[in-house]
């Protein structure tokens, strides 16, 4: 079982990687929506245990959501999809937490990485175009569910919800509202298990408030970029970013079983 992690210790490198990690998971969620949080970790295992960055993370999460809903108003989500998702989150992140706490989540990561290698390169194999696919029940169900566990056991819930998002040819706007709402539901859900998980310190607080500073800029600089791609565009950016979701999950795993 994950018990307290030490807190880092507050130094100007702290802060600062700490900042700098924030706004680039920021910038994601104002370019695509979210999905992709897994790439701003990386920065933060820099400067302090992994598992203590994500229990910084997780209610950093809640705000930088409902900060970003600002850009992905109703009008962009996709509510026939999100019925279909939904539940199968609100599930997912239950035995996500049981995972976490009693299975190796070494191998999981592995496991999706490896999913997720084979769906894009699938795409590439295609041609790389967007071959628009009928809406399946079954299928959101699974990505939902999937997604749920995926993003409490190590904050990577993209891949899953873009592998059934992105073949539904969705407007790029539609697309990016559609997976912000569906991780603002996700992450306030998995924040207290988190914390309870992980159980911040003192300096824990601390940081989550300066890292704070960094969220209005971060989502605002991604929803620029975002105006400024086309459809394709989008739609190649996600699949690129899947790519590096998927080989950083990769590596933690592997690098957990060789460490």
């Amino acid at each position: 079982m994950i018990t307290a992690a030490a807190a880092p210790e507050l130094t100007t490198a702290t802060i600062l990687v700490a900042f700098a990690g924030v706004f680039l998971i920021c910038f994601m969620k104002g370019a695509f929506g979210g999905g992709f949080a897994i790439v701003g970790i990386p920065l933060l295992s820099i400067v302090m245990d992994p598992v203590a960055a994500g229990g910084l993370l997780a209610p950093l999460f809640v705000a930088m959501d409902l900060y970003a809903l600002r850009y992905w108003k109703p009008s962009t989500w996709s509510r026939p999809d999100l019925v279909l998702l939904l539940p199968g989150l609100v599930i997912g992140i239950g035995f996500g937490y049981l995972l976490f706490r009693f299975l190796d989540h070494r191998a999981i990561a592995i496991m999706m990485a490896t999913i997720t290698l084979i769906f894009v390169g699938l795409w590439f194999v295609g041609g790389g175009r967007v071959t628009i696919r009928p809406r399946s029940s079954p299928k959101a169900i699974a990505a939902g569910l999937t997604s749920g566990i995926t993003t409490m056991v190590a904050h990577s819930g993209g891949p899953p919800l873009a592998m059934y998002l992105l073949p539904l040819g969705l407007g790029k706007e539609v697309y990016a509202g559609t997976t912000s709402l569906f991780f603002t539901v996700g992450n306030a859900i998995k924040a207290v298990p988190w914390l309870l998980l992980v159980r911040p310190a003192g300096n824990d607080w601390i940081l989550m408030a300066t890292c704070l500073l960094a969220i209005p800029s971060g989502v605002w600089l991604g929803w620029r970029i975002h105006e400024r791609l086309d459809q394709r565009q989008l739609y190649r950016a996600c699949y690129g970013l899947l790519v590096v979701t998927a080989l950083k999950l990769l590596w933690d795993g592997a690098s957990g079983y060789l460490g």
